[in-house]
């Protein structure tokens, strides 16, 4: 497919965070973009403020007139029905419908393209990466799945001849990308409603792993076992950080590469799972040839992702947190990262559990998790994709959880509930809606 013959791409969930980059990158490449989205959230509205026309209802009529087969590429998520009614306008029509995997498979094809996957870390590895190539002047443009602090965007340049992208594996996507460097963050079980069990997922980040021929350009953490070079912390392996420590909020700590130490970089993102993540992507860029300068200002000055541990509130009275954790290796990340920020002050923790599926198959993990925390809030599942399953519910999930300072609570009665708490920290968790909610809990705490 030319994607030079196409003058307009329409995007059937437009609003989604890999697709709305995705927007914006054929908007600034001269498109005529537009779409549909189940509901208005920021995202959108930032998209119709920079000039695309985007609608919440399903209906054909209003498709743009001019959008014609022969000149329109669609665009569609997994998240959406196949029952959807402008989807089946276009398949009637012999449109060329893509997912978006497929179209980034086809930008990425023709570039050098840095790929990170993995089930924890993409959206910080891949923007940190994206981060330090756009700071060393590279020709890049970088695909993330949050909104970079640094850019307020969730797309980084507008370079034509390398791509950084975020290998998803929910459905199998990232098999339809051409990596030259690429890395596995992590292999935990997760999307069980698509895989069935862990083995299936391993078997298909193996998958993954072999499309990246020479192994000196694909990095795991150390005990992941592939075929590859390792990252790890205090511990041998072919890029190591050690010597950490904290000074003004700052990591700083030294690297050993292949070929030198590296002493003294500074990171400014809290928890060792975030120090991985600039490692990772440290290992990435060397490997490439991006001069060690270059890194080691990049990282200093890399400000983080919206929902990615993000400070809302930051005072000697309180402090307010939130982050997009929805797997519980990530709500433990969040806990370590807070333990050592603010040890002996008490913490609250709320959380908006992700899909009735991954409640119930990581149930009891997540309520040893949640435990770990002085108070916890639950909110109700949000059901994303999926329809209610019986007996998966929040309060379920509370009753399995060993912590004396729990409650579940409605969204319309949250905020009430954490003015009540006198926890000093305090952390809203999910990747929901809780997210819209943030202004108006730091509205109420301020």
């Amino acid at each position: 497919m030319n994607l030079n013959q196409i003058h307009n791409v329409y995007f059937i969930g437009i609003g989604g965070i890999g697709m709305s980059a995705l927007a914006r990158y054929f908007q600034n490449i001269g498109k005529n973009v537009s779409g549909y989205d189940k509901t208005p959230t920021t995202l959108t509205d930032e998209l119709i403020a920079g000039g695309m026309n985007i609608h919440f209802e399903d209906n054909i009529g209003l498709i743009p007139a001019d959008y014609y087969v022969e000149n329109t590429l669609v665009i569609i998520t997994p998240a959406v029905p196949i029952s959807h009614s402008e989807w089946n306008y276009f398949l009637e029509r012999d449109y060329v419908v893509k997912k978006r995997a497929e179209v980034l498979g086809i930008i990425t094809k023709d570039t050098f393209c840095f790929a990170v996957a993995g089930t924890h870390g993409k959206t910080t590895t891949s923007s940190i990466l994206g981060h330090i190539m756009y700071e060393s002047g590279a020709d890049v443009t970088a695909f993330l799945g949050g909104i970079v602090e640094n850019y307020h965007s969730n797309l980084i340049g507008s370079g034509k001849t390398i791509t950084v992208v975020e290998a998803d594996e929910f459905d199998r996507s990232f098999l339809h990308l051409y990596p030259n460097i690429a890395c596995i963050t992590s292999m935990d079980a997760d999307h069980l409603d698509i895989y069935g069990d862990a083995s299936a997922i391993e078997e298909t980040f193996r998958e993954f792993a072999d499309k990246v021929e020479d192994k000196t350009k694909l990095f795991v953490p150390k005990g992941l076992l592939l075929e590859a070079l390792t990252i790890g912390i205090d511990e041998e392996s072919t890029f190591k950080a050690f010597n950490i420590r904290i000074e003004n909020g700052f990591y700083v700590f030294d690297v050993q590469t292949p070929s030198e130490i590296i002493k003294n970089l500074q990171f400014g993102l809290p928890g060792r799972h975030n120090l991985m993540n600039a490692l990772m992507a440290l290992a990435m860029a060397k490997t490439y040839g991006t001069p060690t300068e270059s890194i080691a200002k990049a990282l200093a000055s890399f400000k983080g992702i919206q929902r990615r541990f993000s400070y809302q509130i930051k005072s000697d009275r309180l402090v307010y947190i939130d982050d997009y954790a929805h797997h519980p290796t990530e709500i433990n990340a969040v806990h370590q990262a807070v333990s050592e920020l603010y040890p002996n002050q008490k913490v609250l923790a709320i959380f908006q559990p992700h899909l009735f599926s991954r409640t119930k198959d990581f149930a009891d993990d997540f309520a040893k998790s949640l435990s770990q925390f002085d108070e916890v809030i639950l909110l109700d599942i949000y059901p994303a994709r999926e329809l209610p399953m019986e007996g998966i519910t929040s309060s379920w999930l509370l009753s399995k959880m060993e912590n004396n300072h729990k409650k579940l609570v409605s969204k319309d009665a949250l905020i009430s509930a954490i003015l009540e708490s006198d926890a000093k920290i305090i952390v809203t968790i999910g990747a929901g809606d809780i997210g819209e909610l943030v202004p108006k809990i730091k509205e109420a705490l301020s």
